[in-house]
């Protein structure tokens, strides 16, 4: 049956499989040479030709020709995140940012105008609002895509392209997909989804009308901190052209091995989302509850502004609201910083997605702080919640504050 799941997902009555199997059994497979049930890890950075290889299409990635075009552990990951996505096809690459690079550089052209999420992953702003504009001449609009009026007022006759980021980092805004995907279609632009919060465990963008789906595999798909990779699900068509584009003719092909460990990673996913789900919201629970906490923005939590629009996206009965969360203390510059000090379980460090808890203090000189709801400007924490037991992280957070004295 593996060999079919590989390329259907569907069981032999035609069923479509639960997400965990998928998880477990696509991108999976028999290997013909040893007979082991794991695919192994292709290192070769060339494959051997034909007899006459005369008319060859040396940027061809359909066939094992030269790494860079393509190869084996590539397409393994693909065919999965291409199902679990939902989408006709994937593309996989070295990194989230790449991926994202990938997007806009392929389906933006000189004169085109896109419109983009005002809080984003640092590396898209300055692609949207810095790179492109100054070296490529597309135009570009910041708006608050969590309003949908935002996006309608933005459009232009030349717009080509929607990209927004739900949840967003590091506020953890939420944008309504279906409302984005109907006013960008209307305008003949299409739609694309950075969805790496929530994963395709918790929410799947093309189920609610978004053209384009962007992982950063780096993060919860891969799950264990140690390796890079970014994926783009979308039709055919489109993978085409970012293949030739950016995999053949830019290089930003992902290793054979990260791609392992990230196929190697992903057989979790359902297993740890359901946990960083859990403690997550538990953690947001408690912190709220705090008198010390001056806000928590989590999209999982009652409170927030777009809970509702986050509960209507969710994919399935068992998703939830990612493992991601923002709180400020009703503290100083010096008292934030004291405060992670004190931290014993969890880390400060950067990313998220890891098995590990991390922090990281972002104070009030970040670049987009102008774009920042009022309560985040006196400087905030992002908690990326691990798999670590959920009573041990909120525990670590009492004990810091106490010792802290905040």
């Amino acid at each position: 049956m593996t060999s079919d799941l590989v390329h259907h997902g569907e069981s032999f009555d035609g069923t479509p499989l639960g997400f965990a199997t998928k998880s477990i059994h696509l991108g999976n497979g028999v290997d013909a040479e040893t007979g082991a049930i794991r695919r192994p890890i292709t290192l070769a950075n060339a494959y051997a030709l034909p007899y006459d290889p005369s008319d060859i299409n040396w940027s061809s990635s359909d066939v094992n020709l030269y790494t860079r075009n393509g190869h084996p552990n590539q397409r393994y990951l693909e065919a999965k995140l291409a199902n679990l996505e939902g989408a006709e096809d994937a593309v996989v690459l070295a990194s989230g940012v790449a991926a994202l690079a990938a997007t806009f550089t392929t389906v933006l052209n000189r004169g085109d105008h896109a419109i983009f999420s005002d809080t984003t992953y640092i590396a898209a702003y300055r692609l949207l609002n810095q790179i492109l504009p100054e070296k490529y001449g597309i135009e570009t609009s910041i708006v608050d895509t969590s309003d949908p009026r935002n996006i309608a007022d933005a459009i232009r006759p030349n717009t080509k392209l929607v990209h927004i980021e739900t949840p967003a980092n590091p506020t953890l805004k939420v944008t309504d997909i279906e409302a984005a995907a109907k006013l960008a279609h209307d305008a003949g632009a299409l739609l694309s989804v950075d969805n790496t919060f929530n994963s395709p465990f918790n929410v799947r963008p093309i189920d609610l009308g978004a053209d384009i789906v962007i992982e950063s595999l780096t993060k919860y798909i891969n799950g264990h901190g140690d390796a890079l990779g970014g994926a783009i699900a979308t039709r055919k068509e489109l993978t085409d052209q970012i293949r030739f584009t950016y995999q053949v003719n830019y290089g930003g092909i992902i290793s054979p091995f990260n791609a392992w460990l990230i196929n190697r990673g992903s057989v979790t996913l359902p297993l740890r989302m359901r946990q960083h789900n859990t403690s997550a919201l538990a953690i947001a629970k408690h912190l709220e509850s705090l008198p010390q906490v001056r806000f928590v923005a989590y999209p999982g939590l009652e409170s927030h502004p777009h809970h509702d629009v986050a509960a209507r996206q969710l994919a399935r009965p068992d998703a939830g609201f990612g493992g991601v969360l923002a709180f400020g203390l009703d503290t100083d510059h010096e008292g934030h910083n004291r405060f992670v000090s004190k931290l014993n379980v969890i880390t400060s460090a950067v990313s998220l997605g890891h098995d590990e808890s991390l922090i990281v203090f972002l104070g009030e000189d970040d670049e987009r702080q102008y774009l920042y709801p009022p309560e985040f400007h006196r400087g905030f924490f992002r908690l990326a919640v691990g798999l670590e037991d959920t009573d041990d992280l909120i525990r670590d957070i009492d004990h810091a504050l106490a010792e802290a004295e905040l």
